[in-house]
């Protein structure tokens, strides 16, 4: 099923066509089948020909309901657009034009309508006012159609041109993506919330999960509905109802957007090509008070001209939004500014989530990304970046996918595993020549020098010849981290004083250790710390531990300093680090051995 809009100034007939194809009228309020006005949109569908059904989407056409227009024309297949005879070529038919003509709606009829109230020679000059109008627009060569819905003439040749249309614009694309931007959202009793709106990008089917953007709420398809008939699946291109439930429902509103959460993913900031209507009579700046338009929402939005001050024509701008919203590269847009109540220029979104401060060299391939496919814009965003995660990748190409190095959920560019393992050599170089003692460089250390995550760093370190992983460290192969003979000759000494003073060892600072030395005897095993500024070597531990048989349950620190010859200095901290590996307990100021050295603990009989 193909979408159709329509568009046109006000008061030229375009809600009073619609119901003469569709025998439906598409106003939905009082007021406005009171005052004969549009003011939001309408639905109404019928069938072209066997096999055609297609649905209008019928928008108001007076300037002051331009954001409601704006709201129901960001799906659509094909446009039927309406200029009166009796009045012709009007302010919001130009408008109008330039939306359709920014959005590149290729497919459309032009009606020319009120053609009962006029005569042939009025009806040839609007005619021709229209083919001037339209001249380089996406409206060039759609047929003018003559119609009156009073009379009914015209309207055979208004359908044959829409059907015709329509089959020119093929069937919607399906890229297995769901996506709908919610037009209206209202509660039914007993069912609850439904939100309507065009299916686009793939399929959503009853009893599926879908998330509710901007605030990825998860929800649930209830029900679905077309034309007000149940039915198990929508696909892309058509109007539907869908019956949700879930978290969240209230704050469903107009601009709101059903997708999958790993599909989308929102943004406060975009880089986007604009195109200017060509009725602007001057320059666009980044001074004014402008209002973005994407879907069926619209968002007061700052916008800075990027690499000249204004732009007359096309440029690229720098949008900062003030809410999130789900954004693709290659969406397209109108921006409207509020001063001028007037749509001022549109395009497509370049980079939804661009650097601070944008490459100039960048602009042009991501113009030329605009006609690429989803993996090859994937490539290009991550040429870009430098680096990426695969679902970010693919969130903002719109599915595509990238080859390279990929190392858990991250991708790198070429250039930036270049950058970055001359990164990792230098850090890893500069680690060892600072610590020349130690095995290797720390990976927790490295991830943070380097800025990747500890995956990434993995897959540099295996790409590089030179490097050498070894599980937590990292160093290069010509390092050997071992000693020379001045740290040979360091712990000579130290092991020497602290088998000549027995268990009453002296503290740790006064053994004549440097640093490295003492940490790298701490990581062999040579030396066990028992607090900061008291160690033993293994051997004393076992003399320590030792003698813990011939200790009864209850002593005190005191009889425990007395048992081994040393100064309450050495107890506490030795009694604490034994409570802390199990060999004794505390109770208040007494304890009593867990276990001793034959690996009996209190209890057990005795080893023979």
């Amino acid at each position: 099923m193909s979408i159709i809009g329509t568009a046109g100034h006000v008061d030229h007939g375009k809600s009073t066509l619609v119901a003469a194809l569709t025998g439906r009228d598409p106003d939905r309020w009082a007021e406005e089948k009171r005052r004969g006005l549009t003011i939001d949109l309408g639905f109404a569908w019928t069938e072209l020909a066997p096999d055609l059904v297609v649905g209008f989407v019928d928008v108001p056409g007076h300037e002051r309901f331009i954001k409601n227009m704006l709201a129901g024309v960001g799906a659509l297949d094909v446009a039927m657009f309406v200029v009166a005879a009796d009045e012709g070529w009007m302010p919001q038919s130009e408008e109008h034009l330039a939306v359709l003509d920014l959005l590149e709606v290729r497919h459309g009829v032009i009606a020319l309508s009120r053609v009962d109230l006029v005569d042939e020679e009025t009806q040839l000059l609007a005619e021709l006012e229209i083919a001037e109008r339209v001249a380089g627009t996406v409206m060039e060569d759609w047929p003018v159609v003559p119609v009156s819905p009073i009379t009914g003439s015209g309207l055979r040749d208004l359908t044959a041109a829409i059907a015709a249309a329509v089959r020119s614009a093929g069937p919607s694309a399906d890229s297995g993506r769901p996506r709908l931007w919610v037009d209206r959202s209202f509660t039914i009793a007993g069912a609850g919330a439904v939100v309507t709106g065009t299916m686009t990008g793939g399929t959503l089917t009853r009893g599926q999960e879908i998330t509710l953007f901007p605030g990825v709420t998860p929800l649930r398809v209830r029900n679905l509905q077309v034309h007000e008939h149940d039915v198990e699946t929508i696909g892309p291109g058509t109007r539907a109802a869908v019956n949700v439930t879930g978290g969240g429902l209230g704050t469903i509103v107009r601009g709101s957007m059903l997708g999958n959460a790993t599909q989308f993913r929102t943004t406060l900031r975009v880089l986007a090509e604009l195109r200017t209507v060509r009725t602007l009579e001057a320059p666009l700046t980044g001074r004014g008070a402008y209002h973005l338009h994407v879907g069926s929402g619209s968002w007061p939005v700052e916008v800075r001209v990027v690499g000249s001050a204004a732009i007359d024509g096309t440029g690229v701008v720098l949008i900062d939004l003030p809410a999130a919203v789900p954004l693709v590269m290659g969406d397209r847009y109108i921006l409207r500014e509020a001063g001028r109540r007037a749509v001022v220029g549109g395009g497509q979104i370049l980079d939804p989530h661009p650097a601070r401060k944008v490459d100039p060299a960048a602009i042009p391939r991501l113009r030329r990304g605009l006609e690429a496919s989803p993996d090859e814009r994937a490539e290009l965003l991550l040429e870009l970046r430098g680096q990426g995660t695969l679902v970010d990748l693919a969130t903002d190409s719109g599915g595509g996918a990238v080859t390279g190095l990929v190392a858990g959920d991250t991708a790198i560019a070429d250039w930036k595993v270049a950058e970055l393992q001359v990164d990792l050599h230098e850090s890893v170089a500069r680690y060892q020549e600072e610590n020349p003692l130690r095995p290797g460089a720390p990976k927790a250390e490295l991830t943070g020098s380097i800025g990747v995550p500890g995956a990434v760093l993995d897959a540099l370190a295996a790409d590089a010849d030179d490097l050498l992983d070894d599980g937590a460290t990292i160093r290069t192969v010509d390092f050997s981290g071992g000693w020379g003979p001045a740290q040979e000759a360091e712990w000579s000494a130290a092991r020497q004083t602290l088998i000549d003073a027995g268990l009453a060892v002296p503290r740790a600072s006064q053994l004549g250790l440097g640093a490295e030395t003492f940490h790298s005897l701490l990581r062999e095993g040579k030396l066990v710390r028992i607090d900061d500024d008291l160690v033993y070597l293994p051997e004393q531990i076992d003399v320590i531990t030792g003698h813990l048989s011939g200790l009864q349950d209850g002593f005190t620190v005191a009889d425990f300093r007395d048992a081994l010859a040393i100064s309450r200095r050495q107890a506490v901290p030795l009694l604490e680090w034994l409570d802390g590996n199990g060999w004794t307990t505390r109770s208040g100021d007494v304890r009593r051995v867990r276990k001793r050295r034959n690996g009996q603990t209190p209890g057990d009989a005795p080893t023979p």
